[in-house]
């Protein structure tokens, strides 16, 4: 068995799905029509595997399940990955590692409540992420496949500038202990790996995520 090193990753986190406004996943309640496909993308601002660097690499996954994701009653369960393209061999596997929980963390945590999905594929591809600033959008595309681009939420008796946020949510998809920001999607399309569906207009949130290996929690 292959010795897991220590390893820590931290950045940014959000997601486009099929679900009204607020998606209900994230208050751990099964989703909008009792299905769910969602756009689940990261960048990495800082961390390593062991002796391998991940800051600035991107990674896009997309999911579908039907039911109730955090009471581990969900079916029909599936996930492909869109690794970045400029990852080399150590770094993909590095990579595959953590969001597939084999390196332990957060991520095998959240896959032994939901259970694993079925594995759709995985692509080495160029991943476009920017998160403004100041909360106020979000985006990510991978080229003829991938385009998912939110606003921050706002409203009539929301003070400018100001974000809808929520603290600890029950069903955060990053961990525990972070806050999402709430968002609405312009646009909300994939076409990749026998997955089609469009969403734009429904929810979408950003949560900053800080991962470490069991051994450096």
């Amino acid at each position: 068995m292959t010795e897991i090193p220590q390893w820590h990753v931290a950045g940014d986190w959000f997601d486009v799905c099929s679900c009204d406004i607020p998606c209900p996943c994230e208050f751990a309640q099964p989703p909008t029509g009792n299905l769910c496909y969602g756009v689940l993308a990261y960048h990495i601002r800082e961390g390593h595997y062991g002796d391998v660097p991940l800051a600035g690499l991107n990674q896009v996954l997309l999911g579908t399940f039907k039911g109730d994701l955090w009471a581990g009653k969900a079916t029909d369960s599936k996930m492909g990955f869109f690794v970045d393209v400029r990852a080399d061999a150590r770094q993909q596997q590095a990579l595959q590692m953590i969001f597939s929980g084999q390196a332990g963390g957060v991520p095998a945590h959240l896959l032994a409540i939901w259970g694993m999905p079925d594995a759709i594929g995985m692509e080495l591809v160029p991943i476009t992420f920017e998160v403004a600033g100041d909360l106020s959008f979000w985006r990510a595309e991978v080229p003829g496949k991938v385009s998912a681009h939110a606003e921050a939420l706002t409203g009539p008796t929301t003070p400018r500038g100001k974000r809808v946020q929520t603290l600890n949510p029950p069903g955060s998809e990053v961990g525990p202990g972070q806050v999402a920001t709430w968002g609405k999607s312009k646009t909300a399309r994939v076409e990749a790996m026998g997955l089609k569906w469009r969403a734009d207009g429904k929810s979408s949130k950003h949560i900053p995520f800080e991962w470490s290996s069991p051994a450096a929690s």
